[in-house]
């Protein structure tokens, strides 16, 4: 893609979730929500291939949707209040049509289908912007509307967190296994909005330092799926053996990053006296665990195919900048011992 196409398109992709940030009135969401959608599909569409152009089509479609049912929401409380401003969202009716609307867009069970079939679609670098950029605009929608359903939130959460989890034990592809991962971890966030949205946001950053290590680091060994991984070794053999924890750190294990906002939200769930919500919560998390556990498996203890069919591929010098990579992976294994400054922070 031409560089000065592709610095258009990621400013337009920041001033989209910047405009849906600064925004109080809800048209003006609207549009930031949508310069974002417009932003992305050419960067999914570059390659040119028929799975790209299908995921284009398959996003644009879910988009546009969750777009226009996010307007018609918007409009209904004008209607009813006389209110376009997004904190006076106080009609139950329009409300639980933004949430609905808004976790269509994130791709919140049951509203995900269409996230692991446009995940599976893209390159790895795509991908990584849709599992981690775009859930900024809606997220901060959710965040001001404050959704007070509390069994509708309950049911997305909990839908999400079992969904995600079931979803992935059966895949080989990984870009696949990363969206049924981060429908769960969209879950997990849900499930305590309405409680702590400042837990919410703290998941949100932590979710966001996992993927996009996680996404570097089979961008750096060009692997889509399981059995690629086999030949992980002999490109970087000490990423390979950080990769596992990485992994654990997104199944939510102590001591690593990952256990952190699951151990607040479970805390904060049982002191809302939620605990068959907690216990489905903890339950479901054990399922993700199952397909990193493979993952690592995979990555560290098989070995790669040795017949000229699967030859192991040139180690050729890379051309992927390791800094961002590196902070990340750090960051996804080490930042448990700052919870308490997390909890000060964002004061629990």
């Amino acid at each position: 893609m031409n560089p000065y196409i592709l610095t258009t398109l990621v400013f337009a992709l920041g001033l989209g979730t910047t405009t849906t940030f600064a925004s109080s009135h809800w048209l003006l969401a609207w549009m930031g929500l949508e310069i974002n959608t417009l932003a992305i599909i050419p960067l999914m569409a570059q390659h040119h291939h028929p799975r790209a152009v299908e995921a284009s089509t398959k996003y644009f479609l879910t988009q546009a949707t969750a777009a226009a049912m996010l307007l018609f929401s918007a409009t209904t409380n004008a209607w009813l209040t006389g209110q376009w401003d997004i904190l006076q969202m106080s009609h139950p009716l329009p409300v639980t049509m933004a949430t609905l609307a808004l976790a269509l867009k994130i791709g919140l069970a049951p509203l995900h289908s269409w996230l692991p079939e446009v995940l599976q679609g893209l390159d790895l670098t795509t991908g990584l912007i849709l599992s981690t950029w775009q859930k900024l605009a809606p997220f901060a929608l959710l965040l001001q509307i404050q959704p007070v359903n509390s069994p509708l939130i309950i049911t997305l959460g909990l839908a999400s967190t079992l969904v995600g989890g079931w979803g992935g034990l059966n895949q080989t592809q990984l870009r696949k296994i990363l969206a049924y991962s981060s429908i769960a971890h969209l879950g997990w966030m849900i499930l305590v909005l309405q409680f702590s949205p400042s837990l919410t946001l703290l998941s949100l950053l932590t979710y966001f330092v996992m993927t996009f290590s996680m996404f570097l680091i089979f961008k750096l060994n060009k692997a889509t799926n399981v059995n690629s991984l086999a030949t992980s070794w002999a490109k970087a053999p000490a990423l390979t053996s950080l990769t596992p924890l990485v992994l654990l750190s997104l199944g939510g294990l102590p001591p690593l990053t990952g256990f952190m906002p699951k151990w607040l939200i479970l805390q904060e769930l049982a002191s809302q006296s939620l605990p068959a919500v907690a216990t489905l919560a903890a339950l479901s998390a054990l399922l993700s665990l199952y397909f990193y556990l493979r993952l690592s498996y995979a990555m560290t203890l098989t070995m790669s195919p040795n017949n000229i069919s699967g030859a192991t591929p040139w180690r050729l010098p890379q051309t992927q900048l390791t800094l961002p990579l590196a902070t990340s992976t750090i960051a996804a294994l080490s930042l448990l011992p700052l919870t308490p400054a997390a909890m000060a922070l964002l004061k629990f």
